[in-house]
């Protein structure tokens, strides 16, 4: 009853200044502390303590631990709280999939590794499993569509390197099946859109060359593909 006591707060040892009623709303996590002095005989309390934790959203980075254009794809996921008191547990989901509960590693963060990821831009969402928030972190693959279809009904209309255009001095060559130089696409362009001198070319296999740098080396290197255009 506060008419017949006074109250003093702390935080991990230090005094709360104004601080001095029945109850208190931790703004951080920590070691509270309180002492109730009788207002009647000035005898206090011996102090109780209570340790706060905190739950939270988390911070989410990424690690591609594949090479560009290799046969799969795979992608670490981090999740780290802010607090020092953080006792939030994590879990991992890609493009709306199933969630996947994290392995916690010696550095407190959580991780998690999706596999065989398909090519071009994803969605991680990482959330606290008590529900205490959630983040997204957008994840792309550098690699090419195998495919694209130039119909104009606004899907795959066009074809270019996934996340090419982060390496605005790549080069980028098309070519028909019989080596025939078509196009030089811009790596931050909008791509090829399947014609030659203003002409629709038809549906068949098409080659590119690519001179590129690594992501995870910087080094330089160079390969020559194919890929399918279909009307």
């Amino acid at each position: 009853d506060p008419a017949l006591y006074t109250f003093e707060w702390n935080l991990n040892g230090t005094v709360l200044p104004g601080e001095t009623a029945e109850f208190i709303e931790p703004a951080e996590g920590g070691t509270y502390g309180v002492v109730a002095t009788d207002i009647a005989t000035g005898c206090s309390s011996i102090e109780v303590n209570t340790l706060v934790t905190v739950s939270e959203p988390p911070v989410v980075t990424s690690e591609i631990t594949t090479l560009a254009f290799a046969d799969q794809h795979d992608v670490v996921i981090t999740a780290t709280g802010t607090t020092a008191t953080s006792i939030a547990v994590y879990e991992f989901s890609i493009d709306g999939g199933s969630w996947e509960l994290g392995t916690l590693n010696a550095a407190g963060e959580y991780t998690y590794t999706f596999t065989n990821i398909e090519a071009g831009e994803h969605i991680v969402t990482v959330r606290d499993t008590v529900g205490c928030g959630e983040t997204t972190h957008p994840v792309m693959i550098m690699d090419y569509p195998l495919y694209f279809t130039p119909n104009g009904d606004g899907y795959h209309d066009t074809w270019n390197v996934y996340n090419i255009g982060t390496q605005p001095d790549a080069v980028i060559y098309i070519f028909d099946r019989y080596g025939k130089l078509l196009k030089q696409l811009s790596p931050t362009g909008a791509g090829w859109d399947g014609s030659y001198n203003g002409n629709p070319m038809p549906t068949s296999d098409y080659w590119f060359t690519l001179e590129y740098r690594e992501p995870s080396t910087d080094e330089k290197k160079s390969i020559r593909k194919h890929f399918t255009l279909k009307r």
